[in-house]
């Protein structure tokens, strides 16, 4: 805790006493660069400053919000867990990791951040970077079985400091000992020199691991096309079916067949990732694939969810990440 106080990055959600904030950022965290982060928490809370804002929102307004951060599972659920905090719970988040994990999208990790943090409870918080500084502190190799993630859970419960009456000593640590893992005990490369338990650590160094199996790699295509109405830009946009099994109800560029766009030239090459997957995503101009711009060759038509969108309102609709990169890409957004 000493060498977090005085080494510990300088972060939005950092040294913040509302339990609202701390459970936004611990949601927006998983699975994302904090990079990626930093701004999206802002803009997101200062449209939905308390949880009685978020949980009335229209869904469609909180989709927006988080568009670019990815797993749009996790906004719905934390819209969901919102309306329940709001309309069951007088708008108060429970205090304990166990109550928590009964609110929507509130897993394990979440509730114990959460509470330890925000409410100051003894319980370990235990991601990827703890799991990691904890194996090498130790000495044991990298673990994924039962066996090996019930060691890691009482390694870590028996870190964390009890609760006191003053300060927060159990949020303290598990911020420390996340933040070691991220920025010093890194996967490849560790710092070692500069880690705060070097001489209790038994390996010094990175794990023996086994090779990354390669990630899947896929071609994407899509129309972009624009016009001018009443003095406004506009561009296309379609809605993904609200029972697809990602990013429902989102909406995006139509799709195009790779077979209708094989002999045109894209007016936008980019690379997106998501995941273990790589997608080569070229992008067409309507005035170019002239019959080929149809409702029903981009496979949305049938469904008429085909909408013209003018360009001044895109930030407010619930993009894809990818569609939003593609429109900056395109100087529209």
């Amino acid at each position: 805790m000493r060498w977090y106080r005085e080494n510990a990055r300088v972060l939005p959600w950092r040294g913040v006493d509302d339990p609202y904030k701390v459970w936004i950022s611990e949601i927006m965290l998983q699975q994302t660069r904090v990079q990626a982060v930093i701004e999206h928490y802002k803009l997101f809370l200062k449209k939905f400053p308390t949880i009685k804002k978020l949980a009335a929102a229209p869904e469609q307004d909180v989709l927006a919000a988080w568009s670019g951060l990815g797993y749009y599972r996790r906004a719905r659920m934390m819209h969901a867990a919102a309306k329940v905090v709001a309309g069951e719970l007088k708008g108060a988040l429970p205090k304990t990791a166990v109550a928590l994990r009964a609110l929507p999208g509130i897993g394990e990790y979440t509730s114990a951040a959460i509470a330890s943090i925000a409410f100051g409870e003894s319980v370990a918080v235990v991601d990827g970077n703890v799991e990691r500084v904890l194996l090498r502190v130790t000495g044991r190799p990298e673990d994924v079985s039962a066996a090996g993630k019930r060691f890691i859970a009482a390694q870590a419960a028996a870190l964390v400091p009890k609760a006191a009456r003053s300060g927060n000593a159990p949020g303290e640590h598990n911020q420390a000992m996340m933040e070691l893992g991220a920025t010093v005990c890194l996967p490849r490369g560790p710092l070692c020199l500069q880690c705060p338990v070097y001489g209790l650590c038994k390996t010094r160094g990175e794990h023996v691991t086994a090779p990354r199996a390669k990630g899947y790699r896929r071609e994407l295509a899509y129309l972009y096309t624009q016009r001018r109405r009443g003095g406004h830009a506009e561009i296309m946009l379609v809605q993904r079916a609200a029972d697809a099994s990602l990013m429902a109800d989102m909406w995006e560029l139509p799709p195009l067949s790779l077979e209708v766009v094989a002999a045109y030239e894209p007016v936008l090459a980019v690379k997106h990732g998501i995941t273990d997957t790589t997608y080569a995503v070229r992008v067409y101009s309507a005035r170019e694939l002239e019959r080929e711009v149809s409702a029903g060759e981009t496979g949305a038509g049938k469904a008429g969810r085909l909408r013209w969108v003018r360009a001044e309102t895109l930030a407010s609709v619930a993009l894809t990440g990818l569609a939003r990169k593609i429109l900056r890409k395109m100087d529209v957004m």
